[in-house]
């Protein structure tokens, strides 16, 4: 039986093999992909009332245009079920937004790639893994929704790797890369309250990053002990003399979390702990004398010394360019920190709209 993809689509023989097919179109991520066929998109497209030729956004740097039919037919090929496209749609609409600067992230040397994480009820409805492995496998929702999107920066934004996509190393987050967050075990608003959103409101957020780094401190009970530990990670993030950089995104674990919130530290604390003690006096990160990378006397900021080699430069700019999220398993004293794409990327957030 004949595959096909509307009358814009194409027409699969019996005697070819429709998976082989779309590896030789190139429009996979290495893996198998679901034919996209005319009754899968249909179905697909099914759950919203929108026009299939809307244009919900341009993907970067190809800016080919990401209409609901074309996030349909990668949705399909990802894996997705009807329900995940309004997540995917958001998606798009927040990896597009002119903050993320998907443009240099997609094209870039460095290993950085978005990360999708996912707030609100949708998380319970779609049964999007906040938990135990949540950066792992063996949720469908996480992996296709994430892998979807991957495939629209591929696909729809021509960032194949090897021509438009240079990261020198990638990491497994450019296969799929989402989470959700663990609101229930947090002691704090969760990130999209944080961002102006209502609770009840289910959004996805996309910040450009580096591969996980785990935090382990199974010792400590206490907020200073645990944020330490963290703190440690981020000062050796990139490499050991990339300090002032713009963000940076600290996930805690369930179990780390509860510690700190039990010693009364609100989220802005937390984030102005990490501010004032990953710091480094300015004489030990200054360029090397073969050239190596530091931070150049006409880089420190305003309103610190920088002829004294003793003034104490912090890894981040601000206590507001560290986002914290908690997420992960209930058993087991973890936390994860991820280096942000130190060239001018940030944090966006998006509504999911499930009309």
């Amino acid at each position: 039986m004949a595959e096909s993809v509307a009358d814009r689509g194409y027409e699969v023989d019996e005697g070819i093999d429709a998976i082989e097919f779309y590896f030789e179109r190139g429009v996979t991520d290495g893996l198998p992909v679901v034919p996209p066929t005319e009754a899968r998109v249909a179905r697909m497209l099914a759950v919203t009332v929108r026009p299939a030729d809307e244009v919900i956004a341009l993907v970067p740097p190809n800016y080919g245009a990401a209409t609901l039919e074309k996030i349909a037919v990668n949705a399909v090929m990802a894996g997705c079920k009807p329900d995940y496209l309004p997540v995917v749609v958001a998606g798009v609409q927040a990896m597009c937004a002119e903050q993320v600067s998907l443009h240099g992230v997609q094209g870039t040397t460095h290993t950085a790639t978005p990360l999708f994480i996912v707030n609100g009820p949708v998380r319970q409805q779609l049964d999007i893994n906040c938990a135990t492995g949540v950066f792992g496998s063996g949720w469908r929702a996480n992996a296709t929704i994430g892998r979807a999107l991957r495939l629209i920066m591929t696909n729809l934004g021509g960032a194949r790797p090897g021509e438009i996509d240079k990261s020198a190393m990638g990491h497994p987050g450019k296969y799929t890369f989402l989470i959700g967050e663990y609101e229930e075990a947090s002691p704090w608003e969760p990130l999209h309250v944080e961002q102006g959103y209502r609770p009840e409101q289910s959004t996805v957020s996309v910040y450009c990053c580096d591969a996980p780094q785990c935090v382990s401190n199974h010792g400590s009970r206490t907020a200073e002990g645990i944020l330490t530990s963290i703190g440690a990670s981020m000062a050796v993030g990139w490499h050991h003399k990339a300090y002032l950089s713009d963000n940076c995104l600290v996930v805690i674990g369930p179990e780390h979390a509860k510690s700190i919130g039990a010693d009364g530290l609100s989220k802005q604390d937390v984030k102005r702990f990490l501010y004032e003690h990953v710091q480094r006096p300015l004489g030990e990160l200054l360029p090397g004398p073969d050239g190596a990378e530091g931070v150049a006397r006409q880089r420190v900021p305003d309103g610190l010394d920088a002829q004294d080699d003793a003034t104490l430069i912090p890894k981040i700019t601000s206590p507001d360019g560290i986002t914290v999220v908690v997420a992960g398993g209930t058993a087991g004293r973890f936390s994860i920190h991820l280096s942000g794409w130190g060239a001018g990327s940030r944090l966006a957030t998006a509504p999911i709209d499930l009309d």
